[in-house]
């Protein structure tokens, strides 16, 4: 039986739903409305973005086409360079190489190794046109060299020479240039590594070289290495590999050492390189507790040329001979160079650098030796690097 009681719980019951119901609807209508209008929102900022797009492109896009652009301001500089040889079935390609234009006069330049015994050499340029080049003079121990076609100046345009000293490990490069005859090819890295070595001829070595990644394969000799500003700062060289491909590892002849070769090659056809004329071998901690020397870094003097200018100096090589633990044996007793002028010398590419670098024949310089124990200075008057006819 249903009291008053009873009916006043059911219709609170029933007013509790309705308000339940209530709010559950107008929930939902809010959120149906919020999502609405949140659609609105993303189709506003979607127009806004494809808006923005058009005005101002991607930084991949704006790259893509900098590349692109890149190219296409550089290619009609490079060349590349066909060494033609004689022999009875008449003139034969014997190698190619790459190169690229130095001057509205007609110079272009190449590694010395890519125009090595020619007896005829062709120049063929990107768009296909191609001409028989005069060689004007080479440098084998920097392995760099210049031809010269004779072309009007408008056709001809030459690539700026940059400062490699300006440029850090870690930045990008483009090596341009005609692997396995591919003409025309980029390939893209960075620089990996300076102040590398190179053997060059007579013994000697190219000091200074920068190491890539970017890949140089036989036919990117001569060609160049190029800043992101499209400056010259090396000449793509040589490879480390042991396929005769590239495996990572590429140099270049340093934009600082072409601009100090390529105007004498110019206008006399040759370059003469400074020269001091000793042999030698960096110090190390066991050669130095041998010779009883507290200083633990520089370059021991084991042999000193005879006339040349170290000799002249008073340089002295070394007098006792020991066997080191590798088997070989060594002359000690010699002077010590620990500095020149006022650069401290640790091993010898420090004092090949600064030599290469930074003198030229005749120049004097201060050399900083240890004798005896004994810290002295000791003036140098540089001499002209013999020539490989002198050598042999």
């Amino acid at each position: 039986m249903y009291t008053s009681k009873t009916n006043i719980a059911i219709l609170s019951g029933f007013m509790v739903l309705i308000l339940l119901l209530g709010g559950i609807f107008y929930l939902y209508k809010a959120t149906e409305y919020r999502y609405d209008a949140l659609q609105i929102e993303m189709s506003e900022l979607k127009n806004e973005l494809e808006s923005l797009r058009k005005e101002k492109p991607s930084d991949i896009t704006k790259l893509t086409k900098t590349q692109c652009e890149f190219f296409e301001n550089i290619k009609p500089s490079i060349v590349q360079i066909v060494n033609k040889k004689r022999s009875f079935e008449g003139m034969k390609d014997y190698t190619s190489g790459s190169g690229f234009v130095y001057d509205r006069k007609g110079h272009i330049i190449t590694n010395n190794h890519v125009i090595d015994g020619a007896d005829l050499l062709e120049v063929t340029f990107l768009d296909g046109s191609f001409y028989r080049a005069e060689l004007i003079g080479a440098d084998v121990y920097s392995d760099l060299a210049v031809l010269k076609v004779d072309l009007p100046s408008e056709k001809l345009y030459p690539i700026i020479i940059g400062n490699s000293s300006e440029s850090c490990v870690g930045e990008r490069v483009y090596a341009v240039g005609n692997p396995f005859g591919l003409s025309g090819s980029m390939s893209e890295g960075i620089i990996s590594q300076f102040d590398r070595t190179l053997l060059a001829a007579g013994g000697f070595r190219i000091v200074g070289v920068i190491q890539v990644d970017a890949a140089i394969n036989p036919g990117n000799s001569g060609g160049p290495l190029l800043n992101t500003r499209g400056e010259v700062i090396g000449v793509n060289t040589a490879i480390q590999s042991e396929t005769g491909t590239f495996s990572g590892i590429g140099f270049a002849i340093p934009s600082n050492l072409v601009r100090k070769v390529i105007p004498s090659v110019i206008t006399t056809g040759e370059y003469k390189h400074p020269w001091l004329g000793i042999l030698g071998m960096d110090l190390s901690v066991d050669l130095a507790e041998i010779m009883s020397l507290d200083i633990k870094r520089g370059f021991l003097i084991i042999d000193v040329i005879e006339n040349s200018p170290a000799e002249r100096a008073g340089l002295q090589g070394g007098n006792k001979t020991i066997t080191i633990e590798d088997g070989r044996e060594i002359k000690i007793g010699g002077d010590v160079v620990i500095g020149i002028d006022d650069i401290n010398v640790s091993r010898m590419e420090d004092m090949l650098i600064y030599l290469e670098y930074n003198t030229s024949p005749s120049d004097k310089i201060v050399m900083q030796i240890i004798r005896n124990g004994a810290i002295r200075n000791i003036e140098v008057t540089l001499g002209e690097r013999p020539s490989i006819s002198e050598l042999s």
